[in-house]
C-alpha cells in the first residue's frame, strides 16, 4: 500500500515541480511599459508630464509615470543602490543565501523578519508582475530571479531594476526621477540626490518627495544610505562631507499643480500616444512644446484682464493662439479662463467649434480674385437687393465700393454676394482643402451663410488657414513640439493673392467707417487683422498678423448663450492688439518699422474713389483715393491695367515719396567749439492723400509728423542715413545719406 501512496506522491511533486518551473520560465522575460514624457517649454523648463494607464491586480486602473531607459549604469547610482538595497548583488545567483536563511531564522524567533530578503532580481521579478505578499508568491518570484539573472546577466537585470523601481507618487525609474525631482539626467545627479532617490523605492508611499513628511523621511534614510557607502569607502571623506551638507539643505520643486498651459499639455499628450515619441527622443523622453512660458503668461493675463472688462455683458470664456509666423510654432495657447475654473474651465475652446461670423471672409475674397473672375477694381454693391434677408451689422448700406473695402470693413452683403457669385458648393469645397470646415453640412443647408459664418469652425482651424494667408498661400499644420522638422506644406492660394488680401486687411482707412482709427484694430506698425461677431453676439473673434507673429483670440461664453454686443472689433480685437503689442515691445502711437511684402509682380499706384473719376480728372489729381497693388508692365498686363486682365483702375496715377530736405549725399560740418547743437530739416513730398510721414534715422523710426509739417533732427556725428515712408502703407523713398562732421 505504501509503494502506490510513495508513487502518487512523486507524480505529484513532479507536477507542482513542473508547474512550478513553468510558472517561473513564463515570467523569465524582461518586460516594462512603454516610457513616459516629461514635457517641457521651449526652453526647457518642465511644466508637466504624460501619463500611462496601468491596471492593478484588483483590476483599479492607476495613471503611472516613468519606465525611462537606462544607458550606461551610472556609477555612483549604482553603488547607493547595491549598498542599501543588495549588498551581495555581484555575488549570488538572483537569490541571496545568507539573507534569505537570516530572513528565516528571524521568522521562527520572532514571527517576522527584521531585514528583508529581497535582492534586486526578485524586486524586478515582483515589479514586472505585481502580486499580494504570500510564501508561494515568494517562491515564484525567488525563482524567476535566478532565472532572469542566469537568462540576461546581473548588469541586465540591474538596469531594469534601476526602470522599473517606484520613486514617489507615480513616479518610477531613476531617469525619469531625476529629470521631474531634480531636471536633471541620472548620470549628473550628486551625492545628495543620488542618496535621496535611492531612500525612496523602499517605501514610495511613506517617502513621496513631493510631501513634507515624505521628504522628511527620505532624506533620513538617505543619511543612513550614506553611512553605508561610507562604510564600504565608496565615497571619499571630502565628497561625504560635501553629500551630508547637500542633503540639509536638498529641495524638491513642488510639480504636483500643472499651471502651464494645460490644455496644449494635454493637446500633446494625446499627440505622443497616437503617434509615439520622435525617433530623437526615444533614448530621454524630454518633449519640449513650443510653448514659451513667459509668453504663456502674458497671454493669461490678458485673458483675464479682458474678461473682467466684458464680464457684465455677459462673456465668461476666451481662447487665444499665438504663432510664429515662420515657423508656425505655438508659442502661447490659452485654451480658457482657467483649467478647471466655472464655467466650463476644463474646455480647450481652441478647439471646439463655434460660429466664426465673419472671419472666412478672407478666404472667400481669396477664391473670388483666383477663380471668380474678381479683381481689385471690381465694384461690389453694399444695397439691400433681397438677398435672403442679408444686412450688415451697423444695419447701413455703404453703395458701390471695391473689394479693399467691401473686405477690410467686413461687409455682409458684398461677401454674400461673392458666394452667389462663386456658388455655394465651390466656396464650400475651399473651406474644406483649408481646413476651416468641420463635419459640415451640404451647401445648400448653408447656402449664403457662408459668408457671415454659418459653418462651425475651431480658432484652431481657422489660425491654421490664415497662417496660408501670412504664408504666400501655403498651407501647414501647426507646431506644437519644438524643433520638429516643417510639417508638409500644401498650396491652396497663389503668393501674389495671399499678399493681395493681407493688403487689404493691413489698411486701416479702408477699415472707415466699420472700425473707427486709431482704437482697437490699428498698431504702430503693419499688422492684417481679420474680426468676427456671430449671429446674435455669441462669439467674437479677431485674428491678426504682423510680419512675425499670428495672433487668434475668441470671447463668448461656455453655455453659448449670447452676450450683450460683445463683438469680434471691440472685445476680441483688443485682446489681440495688447498681445500683439507685448509681442513686439511697442505702445500705442510708437512708430516702429516693417511692412508687409509687396505683391511680386506688382506695384502701387493710387486709385480714385469710384463714382469720383470724372470730378477728379476735371481737377486734374485724386484727393479721395488709396493706394492699390497693380499688374506692371512686365507681366505681361498694360501697367494701367487691373489684375486678371480687367479694365484699368480708375484714376491710376503713380505714387511717390520723395525727400526734399536733405539732399544726398550732404556734408554738414558743427561748429567747432559746439559739442552738440543744431539741428537739421527734415522735408518730404509725397502723395495728395497721404496723412502722415513716419521719418526713419538709420533704419529706426525717429518722428511722425503730418505731410506738409517739417521735422527738426539734432545734429549727430557720423554717417546717417534717412528715409520717409507714408504710415500704414508701403511706400518709401529712397534712402538719402548724409555725413555730419
Amino acid at each position: 500500500m505504501r509503494r502506490p501512496l510513495g508513487r502518487a506522491a512523486a507524480a505529484a511533486l513532479g507536477l507542482a515541480v513542473a508547474a512550478y518551473l513553468a510558472a517561473v520560465a513564463e515570467r523569465a522575460h524582461l518586460e516594462s511599459p512603454a516610457p513616459t514624457p516629461i514635457l517641457a517649454d521651449r526652453h526647457g523648463a518642465i511644466i508637466g508630464r504624460v501619463a500611462h494607464e496601468s491596471v492593478l491586480p484588483d483590476g483599479r486602473a492607476l495613471q503611472v509615470h516613468g519606465f525611462w531607459p537606462v544607458g550606461a549604469l551610472p556609477e555612483r547610482v549604482i553603488a547607493a543602490t547595491i549598498a542599501i538595497e543588495d549588498r551581495r548583488f555581484w555575488h549570488h545567483p538572483g537569490v541571496d543565501p545568507i539573507a534569505a536563511a537570516r530572513a528565516a531564522r528571524d521568522w521562527a524567533l520572532h514571527r517576522r523578519p527584521r531585514s528583508g530578503a529581497s535582492t534586486i532580481a526578485m524586486q524586478v521579478a515582483r515589479m514586472q508582475r505585481p502580486a499580494p505578499r504570500t510564501l508561494l508568491a515568494k517562491v515564484l518570484e525567488a525563482g524567476t530571479a535566478v532565472a532572469l539573472t542566469a537568462r540576461y546577466g546581473r548588469e541586465a537585470v540591474l538596469r531594469q531594476y534601476l526602470r522599473l523601481a517606484p520613486y514617489g507618487g507615480t513616479t518610477h525609474g531613476i531617469a525619469h526621477a531625476a529629470r521631474w525631482y531634480f531636471d536633471k539626467p541620472e548620470r549628473d545627479l550628486s551625492w545628495a540626490e543620488i542618496a535621496f532617490l535611492t531612500a525612496v523605492p523602499q517605501s514610495p508611499g511613506r517617502m513621496d518627495p513631493q510631501q513634507p513628511d515624505g521628504r522628511r523621511r527620505a532624506r533620513e534614510r538617505a543619511g543612513r544610505i550614506l553611512d553605508a557607502l561610507d562604510a564600504r569607502s565608496a565615497v571619499g571623506s571630502i565628497d561625504l562631507g560635501v553629500a551630508r551638507d547637500d542633503l540639509a539643505a536638498l529641495t524638491v520643486p513642488d510639480r504636483s499643480a500643472r499651471t502651464v498651459a494645460i490644455h496644449a499639455q494635454l493637446r500633446v499628450a494625446a499627440m505622443l500616444r497616437r503617434d509615439g515619441l520622435p525617433a530623437r527622443q526615444r533614448a530621454e523622453p524630454l518633449v519640449r512644446l513650443s510653448i514659451d512660458t513667459r509668453l504663456q503668461e502674458q497671454a493669461e493675463r490678458h485673458v483675464g484682464q479682458s474678461l473682467a472688462r466684458w464680464r457684465n455683458d455677459g462673456a465668461d470664456q476666451a481662447a487665444v493662439i499665438v504663432l510664429r509666423r515662420a515657423t508656425g510654432e505655438v508659442h502661447a495657447a490659452v485654451g480658457s479662463a482657467g483649467y478647471g475654473a466655472e464655467p466650463g474651465g476644463s474646455l480647450d475652446y481652441t478647439a471646439v467649434p463655434r460660429s466664426p461670423g465673419s472671419a472666412l471672409k478672407p478666404f472667400l475674397y481669396a477664391l473670388a480674385l483666383e477663380r471668380g473672375g474678381v479683381g481689385a477694381e471690381t465694384v461690389l454693391d453694399d444695397a439691400p437687393d433681397g438677398m435672403a434677408g442679408m444686412r450688415n451689422a451697423d444695419e447701413r448700406w455703404l453703395g458701390p465700393m471695391l473689394p479693399r473695402y467691401a473686405l477690410a470693413s467686413s461687409r455682409n452683403v458684398p461677401a454674400a454676394a461673392l458666394v452667389r457669385l462663386l456658388g455655394a458648393d465651390r466656396a464650400l469645397s475651399y473651406f474644406d482643402a483649408l481646413g476651416i470646415s468641420q463635419e459640415p453640412l451640404s451647401a445648400a443647408q448653408y447656402g449664403l451663410g457662408l459668408a457671415v459664418g454659418a459653418m462651425p469652425t475651431t480658432l484652431e482651424r481657422l489660425m491654421r488657414a490664415y497662417r496660408a494667408l501670412a504664408d504666400d498661400g501655403w498651407l501647414s499644420d501647426l507646431a506644437w513640439i519644438a524643433g520638429t522638422p516643417p510639417a508638409p506644406s500644401v498650396p491652396v492660394m497663389e503668393a501674389t493673392t495671399a499678399r493681395r488680401i493681407t493688403a487689404f486687411l493691413a489698411d486701416p482707412q479702408a477699415r472707415l467707417p466699420s472700425f473707427p482709427r486709431y482704437g482697437a484694430t490699428e498698431f504702430p506698425f503693419a499688422v492684417a487683422l481679420k474680426t468676427g461677431t456671430s449671429q446674435g453676439w455669441r462669439d467674437a473673434w479677431t485674428v491678426a498678423w504682423s510680419r512675425e507673429w499670428l495672433v487668434g483670440a475668441w470671447i463668448g461664453r461656455a453655455d453659448a448663450r449670447p452676450m450683450v454686443r460683445v463683438t469680434g472689433g471691440h472685445a476680441a480685437a483688443r485682446l489681440a492688439q495688447r498681445i500683439l503689442l507685448d509681442l513686439h515691445g511697442a505702445r500705442d502711437g510708437e512708430p516702429m518699422a516693417g511692412s508687409f511684402a509687396p505683391p511680386v509682380g506688382f506695384r502701387s499706384a493710387q486709385v480714385c474713389a469710384p463714382g469720383s473719376a470724372a470730378q477728379e480728372a476735371r481737377r486734374g489729381g485724386c484727393t479721395a483715393g488709396f493706394v492699390e497693388w497693380v499688374r506692371t508692365a512686365s507681366e505681361g498686363t498694360d501697367a494701367r491695367a487691373g489684375a486678371h486682365g480687367k479694365p484699368p483702375l480708375v484714376g491710376v496715377a503713380d505714387t511717390a515719396v520723395r525727400i526734399l530736405s536733405p539732399s544726398p549725399g550732404t556734408r554738414i560740418w558743427r561748429m567747432p567749439d559746439s559739442a552738440k547743437g543744431g539741428h537739421l530739416l527734415l522735408k518730404a513730398e509725397v502723395a495728395a492723400d497721404a496723412d502722415q510721414v513716419v521719418w526713419f534715422v538709420n533704419g529706426s523710426p525717429f518722428a511722425t509728423a503730418s505731410a506738409a509739417t517739417p521735422v527738426a533732427w539734432p545734429l549727430s556725428a557720423g554717417h546717417h542715413e534717412f528715409e520717409a515712408r507714408l504710415a500704414f502703407r508701403p511706400e518709401r523713398s529712397t534712402a538719402v545719406q548724409v555725413v555730419i562732421e
